[in-house]
């Protein structure tokens, strides 16, 4: 698959997100040099999930955003699961403890 430069931005720094921790379109999107939809965008056609974590990018208020080019149905109900199996909580739609597991990326 032939991906574009920032793609692969993308891809690599979200790497550095470990289980047990989530980021936001946001965040990547500063590290990377973009816009969050744009990094949405990328994560959409993410040809490397779950090795590539794409199921740990939430949005900016700690609830689960989309997943799979979805923002209800069955892909949501897989990607809280895929949290929930590494740790991550949810009350009323929001990650539990949303500032302490959210990842701090080094910015350049």
């Amino acid at each position: 698959m032939k991906m574009s430069e920032f793609q692969s931005k993308v891809y690599s720094k979200l790497m550095e997100v470990s289980q047990g921790e989530v980021t936001t379109y946001g965040d990547l999107a500063k590290v990377v040099g973009g816009g969050a939809r744009a990094v949405g965008n990328a994560l959409r056609e993410n040809p490397f999930a779950p090795k590539v974590p794409c199921h740990r990018v939430v949005s900016a208020s700690g609830k689960i955003g989309g997943f799979c080019g979805e923002i209800v149905g069955v892909k949501i109900t897989e990607k809280i699961k895929l949290l929930e199996r590494e740790g991550v909580r949810f009350e009323n739609g929001k990650c539990v403890n949303f500032e302490k597991i959210r990842h701090k990326f080094k910015l350049i």
